[in-house]
């Protein structure tokens, strides 16, 4: 049924922590709901020799087709433009041998090929933007606009980003922010749906795990039974404000001194100028290791730029913290922060170097933790899967 056939592209690849968390779980339950995927991807080298076969036998097990491009980094934009060229090739190559009634595209580079394919075979074009990606790339210190070449490249996707908007059958964007941002640009498009990055509420199970396995683990990286754990999860720098968050462990420590810093990340922080010794653990973990790991601590910290730009994020990191109980530090001005905070959701705001005092205070109160994780249906993998569906039912009516 070339109805139920989906043409997936991702840029990102599916051996990323990203694709692990936000690419792989969806496709998987959009297998089940009765859906042909057909995955393209770009797969950096290194993680794609440690991850392929674990990845290869979950689209096995789950019937998806993985088509995997070897992403190339050097030089810059040239090297785009030719993974680019590799993608339309492959793409000319499975239409030739099924007939996809989508194609939905992982943010903007896929998003031209993909109304390239709307424009010569008719296929419907799903742009799941994902956030301002030019404009995130300019905030985040990665094209520099006094550079005439990124300033080039910047004022292209300005103008394209448009064109995909018009040329979409179906908008995704993480916020609602977002969403009324693109409602102001005054441009004709389709309907915009919002579906944050959302969590898997079966693997982030804070019942899983016995209080031994949490105990073993903190004993295992040395920390206590009473020690007060704040972790941070994911990617470090660019768009995260990492001073910040050694800033505000740093004020932390001033009121409780058996505080310790779990960093999980595959990224290397730099903490030179902070004498944290053992109290600050750095250490990489699988996917299917940061549950366990989460179990170990009492708050998430997660500090973004409030830039333009980061109105349309939606921090993995938050969802899977409130999943396993704990709440969030953060601060207001990216994604849908404000509208979080009236709606009750567990997050303690702290601004900059003024608001450390009040955060920490707050943190400090007692709370049941317990009942977080019954707030946050919206962020249900489950939901977002659903909210999927009823995007390519309408598409490939």
């Amino acid at each position: 049924m070339p109805e139920r056939n989906i043409l997936y592209l991702s840029y990102d690849g599916l051996t990323d922590p990203l694709g692990q968390s936000q690419i792989l779980p969806y496709l998987r339950g959009l297998s089940r709901a009765g859906y042909q995927i057909t995955l393209i991807s770009f797969e950096k080298p290194s993680r794609y020799a440690v991850a392929r076969e674990f990845n290869e036998a979950q689209c096995e097990l789950f019937g998806i087709t993985w088509d995997p491009l070897p992403y190339h980094k050097h030089p810059p934009i040239f090297s785009t433009l030719y993974d680019l060229f590799c993608l339309r090739r492959r793409i000319v190559f499975w239409t030739r041998k099924r007939e996809f009634s989508v194609v939905h595209c992982r943010s903007y580079i896929t998003a031209l090929m993909g109304l390239w394919m709307k424009n010569s075979y008719g296929t419907k074009f799903l742009f799941d933007m994902r956030g301002f990606w030019p404009d995130e790339r300019v905030e985040g210190g990665l094209w520099k606009l006094n550079n005439p070449f990124y300033n080039a490249i910047y004022n292209y996707f300005k103008r394209k980003e448009k064109d995909l908007l018009a040329g979409a059958d179906g908008i995704i964007t993480l916020t609602e922010n977002a969403k009324r941002e693109l409602v102001s640009w005054n441009v004709p498009m389709s309907p915009i749906a919002v579906i944050p990055t959302c969590v898997d509420l079966e693997l982030f199970n804070p019942a899983s795990h016995s209080l031994l396995q949490t105990q073993e683990k903190r004993t295992s990286l040395g920390i206590s039974t009473t020690d007060f754990v704040v972790v941070y999860l994911g990617s470090w720098g660019t768009w995260y404000q990492t001073e910040d968050i050694l800033n505000f462990f740093s004020a932390l420590k001033r009121r409780r001194t058996d505080a310790k810093l779990l960093i999980i990340s595959h990224d290397h922080p730099v903490l030179v100028n902070y004498e944290f010794g053992a109290d600050c653990i750095v250490l990489p973990a699988a996917r299917s290791e940061v549950p366990l790991l989460l179990t170990i601590a009492d708050v998430c910290v997660c500090f973004i730029m409030p830039t333009y730009s980061k109105i349309a994020s939606s921090a993995t990191k938050m969802a899977e913290a409130w999943a396993m109980n704990l709440p969030v530090v953060t601060n207001t001005g990216w994604g849908d922060i404000d509208i979080l905070v009236e709606k009750g959701f567990p997050i303690i705001v702290c601004n900059g170097q003024e608001g450390l005092e009040g955060a920490i205070k707050k943190l400090l109160e007692p709370v049941d933790n317990h009942l977080i994780r019954s707030k946050i249906e919206f962020f249900d993998l489950r939901s977002g899967i659903s909210r999927l569906e009823e995007i390519y039912q309408r598409l490939s009516a």
